[in-house]
């Protein structure tokens, strides 16, 4: 499917494919479980939520240097762009490595540098939100404020909340959400994917969530769906990851369709694709059967992102420059967006 995408969320550390993990923990000293490309891919059979999580820690230990940043942002949009992605936001946890003795300065120049080298080399247009780590200390929390602003001009464009989501609720980062907001920043925080909806409101109260990362379980409230369809909100769902982490049982059962149709603008991304073996055309292919529309996805993605309005209207352009007819609904099936 080689009509144009946007793509909002995507952990760019979870973009690794298996022969490129080998090559980093070689190259860094990280002794890994497997060092074979079907060894690394059965480490990829998740099951929960907490077990990725762990999994996904095993693999960002593999990234040490400005290079690897780099070349893991410059190799994702490559990839991202075969399969239709005009602009991509992609997600980082500097943290994480920062306490792996990582310094912030290595990450923050690596994947700027991989941003404007994706620009470069593949025209793909990309921006950085990186995650602020629930269970930072007020003295880590400072650090990873500071340096996501001070990386403004070179293509920071909002924070998010990353990781444990059911232990730190968003009452405990207004704080660090006016802070960033001060700074130039916008809000992009993770909630609804394991927390309750309430998660979903305090993060639109409280955290002026300008986008939602997931937001799935809204669907549990109409009333919240309602809210969202009104503020205009848009949710980055995560159609396979959903389905391999068991926040939902099956893709029979995922709501996307459902928000679709009550009006909530959701867009569709990956997560991290290799780790749930998935990529752009899969995830639309996958709402493609589920009766969802490409251009609702579009539209949604244009709505959401952080960019520029030159950019923007740049987005628009090719939008409108396609001819979205000639993609339709499986037979039998309405049209959802």
């Amino acid at each position: 499917m080689s009509y144009p995408k946007i793509e909002l969320h995507v952990h760019l550390e979870g973009t690794l494919r298996p022969e490129m993990l080998i090559s980093c923990a070689q190259r860094n000293g990280v002794t890994l479980p497997a060092d074979t490309h079907d060894g690394i891919a059965d480490l990829f059979h998740f099951t929960d939520l907490a077990h990725f999580i762990d999994v996904w820690l095993m693999v960002t230990s593999c990234l040490r240097t400005a290079e690897d940043f780099r070349r893991i942002t410059v190799d994702y949009a490559g990839e991202a762009k075969a399969h239709g992605a005009v602009y991509i936001e992609g997600i980082f946890a500097p943290l994480q490595l920062v306490r792996r003795g990582v310094a912030w300065e290595t990450i923050y120049e690596g994947f700027c540098d991989g941003i404007e080298e994706a620009r470069e080399v593949h025209g793909t247009e990309m921006r950085l939100t990186p995650d602020l780590t629930r269970n930072a200390t007020p003295e880590e929390m400072d650090e990873s404020l500071h340096y996501a602003i001070a990386y403004r001009e070179r293509g920071i464009v909002g924070v998010g909340l990353g990781a444990f989501e059911l232990e730190y609720p968003p009452n405990l980062y207004v704080d660090a959400f006016r802070r960033a907001r001060e700074g130039g920043l916008r809000s992009v925080p993770h909630a609804g994917e394991l927390g309750p909806p309430d998660a979903i409101r305090d993060a639109l109260d409280l955290l002026h969530a300008d986008r939602l990362r997931h937001g799935i379980r809204s669907i549990e409230e109409p009333d919240l769906v309602q809210e969202l369809k009104e503020r205009g909100t848009v949710l980055d769902v995560c159609l396979l990851s959903n389905v391999h982490v068991g926040v939902v049982p099956s893709l029979e059962e995922h709501p996307l369709p459902k928000l679709v149709e009550a009006g909530v603008l959701c867009s569709l991304s990956t997560d991290d694709p290799p780790m749930f073996d998935t990529d752009l055309t899969k995830e639309y292919e996958v709402a493609h059967s589920l009766g969802l529309h490409p251009r609702a996805f579009y539209d949604a993605g244009l709505s959401g992102a952080l960019c520029d309005e030159t950019t923007k209207a740049r987005l628009a352009a090719i939008r409108d420059a396609y001819d979205w007819s000639a993609l339709e609904a499986p037979s039998g099936q309405p049209a959802l967006g």
